[in-house]
């Protein structure tokens, strides 16, 4: 895969230990990705021959939203440092209407990966390019002095002269070093920006991808500009500029085309809607159009080529994660070929109230510690009881039971509505501490369970 990128390697079990930082339950889903995460390591690793034969095991999970679904592929793509992008099946239109088409979602995952090898690469210039960019606003804030009359260039820039300039120039090194000088102001020149073309937003995806590349051709050999600047402003103008000379466009195309075919994941949420269930009614309309974006997606889910402005890209190794409710269809109302593209698929299970008391604690980034760390910027100490958050994992439970599961969602609304008070009068409180305690959460939300169309309207 692409040099210098750094690709983490995980076994299925510290893979499922990774994801239990961040995401309480749901066993089966995180098994699942894990294995399929392992498969993709273990393919590299068999003989040439046989390596393009084997492809992706692709998944699809079934389940209530708010249990976990792109949670779990996000954080495993981040996890391995993968491209990785989440689009809605239902965004799409079949080739013929108005929108985006399925491809679109493969130009997307390509550009995120150049964007990964990009930053890769600049990581592996980086100082070189700070020298440089140094170099350069020195040059500015010390221009050479001018010959006297009647000397040579060469007279005025040889013995004492020219040790006096090395120390000057020396002297604003260390303070350019030190942040002495970053609020002086100092001209440069820069590449004019170009005004985005309203081209791009019409036709097809060939014609757009013909804009991006002329705008890039303008972008890089078009008019400079001079303009004032201060040193800080400057130094980050002309560290992308250096970086630009210093990497190889090429090889950050071919390596970023590369880790998309080979590491690339995409997520396509909502895929359930644009099943075709027996209670859809009456064949024709929408029907059409949902197969047709059935029958789009198959050639690219199977493996094909997609172009694009980097150059051609192969589905066949990319992992492809599904996601839907499906509440009003079935995964059988999927065309027989699109199942067969997703062989393993795995039940998430709704969440109760003992799943939002671990969500509530356990996970790394945990709401309770969220809201900690953010009333603590405002010096307010925020202690929460065990009684408190069973009473919050039990009222989430049950205003989700019954009005609209939206499962793990729902203690955020719950949380804004018990902080509420608190974190409006956060700044005139400083050096303060709230204890919240099962008595505090039954009075704040008391009024919220008892009236359905307050409920409604808070949560």
């Amino acid at each position: 895969m692409s040099d210098g990128l750094d690709q983490k390697v995980f076994t299925p079990r510290e893979t499922v230990g990774e994801l239990d930082r961040y995401i309480v339950g749901q066993d089966r889903a995180k098994r699942a990705v894990a294995i399929a995460l392992r498969n993709r390591w273990r393919r590299q690793r068999v003989s040439e021959e046989l390596r393009d034969e084997i492809v992706p095991k692709n998944i699809l999970m079934i389940g209530p939203t708010g249990v976990g679904k792109t949670e779990i592929a996000r954080r495993l793509a981040k996890l391995i440092n993968a491209p990785f992008v989440k689009v809605e099946a239902s965004k799409f239109t079949e080739v013929g209407y108005v929108g985006r088409d399925v491809e679109s979602m493969v130009r997307d995952l390509t550009e995120v990966a150049i964007g990964l090898v990009r930053k890769s690469h600049e990581a592996v210039v980086h100082t070189k390019a700070l020298e440089a960019t140094e170099e350069r606003i020195l040059d500015l804030l010390l221009p050479p002095a001018p010959a006297a009359s009647g000397q040579s260039y060469e007279t005025t820039t040889t013995g004492t002269s020219d040790d006096s300039s090395a120390k000057t120039r020396e002297t604003f090194r260390r303070m350019l070093r030190e942040g002495r000088l970053d609020e002086r102001t100092i001209e440069i020149e820069v590449s004019a920006k170009q005004q985005p073309s309203f081209v791009q937003n019409f036709g097809s995806d060939g014609v757009q991808d013909m804009v991006f590349q002329l705008h890039d051709i303008i972008g890089k050999n078009g008019p400079k500009k001079r303009r004032r600047s201060t040193v800080s402003q400057a130094r980050e103008l002309l560290l992308k500029e250096e970086l630009e000379k210093l990497i190889d466009p090429e090889a950050v195309s071919r390596d970023g085309v590369e880790l998309a075919e080979k590491g690339g994941i995409i997520f396509i949420d909502e895929i359930d809607k644009v099943a075709t269930g027996q209670g859809a009614g009456a064949k024709g309309g929408p029907d059409i159009s949902r197969q047709g974006v059935q029958r789009d997606l198959l050639p690219v889910v199977e493996g094909c080529t997609v172009t694009t402005k980097y150059g051609r890209v192969r589905t066949d190794h990319v992992l492809f994660i599904a996601a839907g409710a499906f509440h009003t269809a079935s995964v059988s109302d999927l065309i027989p070929e699109l199942q067969g593209r997703f062989p393993i698929r795995v039940e998430l299970e709704p969440l109760a109230t003992s799943e939002f008391v671990r969500i509530l604690c356990e996970p790394k980034n945990s709401l309770l510690k969220q809201y900690k760390a953010l009333l603590s910027t405002e010096g307010v100490e925020l202690v929460i009881t065990d009684g408190a958050v069973e009473e919050i994992a039990k009222v989430a439970a049950e205003v989700n039971q019954s009005k609209e599961n939206i499962g793990a969602r729902r203690l955020h609304t719950v949380m804004e509505t018990l902080l509420d008070e608190i974190s409006f009068d956060a700044p005139e409180r400083r050096g303060r501490q709230y204890e919240i305690d099962r008595q505090f959460v039954q009075t704040r939300l008391a009024a919220v369970l008892e009236s359905e169309d307050l409920s409604r309207f808070v949560l």
